[in-house]
């Protein structure tokens, strides 16, 4: 958008779901230069159906030249920020008038889709050929991934470990009661307030894994649903450094502008915002800071213009393989194939694709 003759620059680091549809959205009104240490957009909620079903990765892993067609794509990590240049590791020293940080958390991945797509089917070969399989970790990541084995490979035996007195311990005890009921149902076995020695298998390579209980899990593989790091250390050494909170999250307004930093944004996962950490919320940060910068860019805005973000309230939607997911709602959870026709089927793939612009 032209501001006296000139188009805004606008730099947004990071292209997971928040920074990829903010950068989609802007990039018919602003010089827009998307930064990524990755070629492509993760829908990253599709990934453990895409374990099992590795040809479901083909819609969800999305070059980000598919809808970012009239913007600059920067492949390389962002390690600094001054008040005018963002630098990259590869030795790019990009210039903002606008920039956006949307790093969200830190999840080590191949560079290109087609290693992506590769490495998914590496990881459905190692379910396919197991008959038993050890799960560590009880959150919805781990929970998912138990679900979807259990009901795409009913033969195999899985086990779930989880440190917590119950699964899913970011959403209420009713859900975490029907969870591992239905976990149950289908001979998942599940162990609750233990930890487990991954590398006691591989010391001897028996397959044998011992818990901090002292009991043995036989199992064929393992796979760690641990939760992610934040993508915010490299904010350490910026101009940004004093303005993380302790945990390391960006501390925003209610404008999503970087506190004390007109023409700085953060977005997605990075932001203090006191809500679940959630794809849905985070594209709607991407919305709300989208709407802003079209306002500040045609300039002369007044402050009370300005769009504001509305912190979300806690509803959680969690697949239980493909039919049946648990969903809370601030006033019930339910769970079977009602929420399951919500979530499971399409896992939002398609109404995501079509965000950016994309055939479903």
């Amino acid at each position: 958008m032209e501001s006296g003759g000139e188009t805004r620059r606008v730099v947004v680091v990071g292209g997971g779901i928040a920074g990829s549809l903010l950068a989609k959205s802007l990039q018919f009104n602003a010089a827009v230069t998307l930064i990524d240490p990755k070629e492509y957009l993760e829908i990253t909620w599709a990934n453990l159906r895409n374990m099992v079903e590795p040809s479901f990765a083909e819609r969800s892993v999305i070059n980000h030249t598919d809808y970012l067609t009239n913007g600059r794509i920067v492949t390389s990590a962002a390690t600094n920020i001054t008040d005018t240049h963002v630098w990259t590791a590869d030795g790019h020293h990009i210039a903002y008038d606008y920039l956006v940080i949307a790093t969200g958390h830190r999840d080590v991945v191949p560079n290109t889709k087609t290693d992506r797509l590769n490495q998914y089917k590496a990881e459905n070969q190692k379910i396919q050929s197991a008959n038993s399989i050890l799960i560590v970790g009880g959150g919805p990541t781990g929970v998912e991934l138990a679900g979807e084995i259990a009901t795409d490979f009913p033969d195999k035996k899985v086990t779930l470990v989880h440190k917590g007195p119950r699964l899913l311990e970011f959403i209420g005890t009713k859900a975490s009661n029907k969870t591992l009921r239905w976990l149950k149902s289908r001979k998942v076995e599940v162990k609750l307030e233990q930890a487990v020695d991954l590398n006691s298998s591989t010391l001897d390579g028996s397959h044998v894994y011992k818990t901090s209980s002292g009991e043995s899990i036989k199992a064929d593989c393992h796979f760690l649903c641990a939760g992610k790091p934040l993508a915010s250390a490299w904010l350490n050494d910026t101009i940004l450094k004093t303005h993380l909170d302790g945990n390391g999250r960006l501390m925003v307004d209610e404008h999503l502008r970087v506190n004390g930093r007109a023409n700085i944004f953060a977005i997605g996962d990075i932001t203090d915002i006191p809500e679940l950490k959630q794809g849905f919320l985070a594209q709607k940060h991407a919305m709300v800071v989208a709407k802003n910068l079209k306002l500040l860019m045609s300039g002369g805005v007044q402050e009370s213009k300005l769009s504001k973000y509305e912190p979300g309230s806690a509803i959680a939607l969690v697949s239980l393989g493909r039919k049946d997911a648990i969903a809370q709602f601030p006033f019930a959870t339910i769970s079977g194939c009602l929420p399951g026709l919500l979530k499971s089927r399409d896992l939002f793939v398609g109404k995501t694709r079509k965000n950016m612009g994309l055939q479903a």
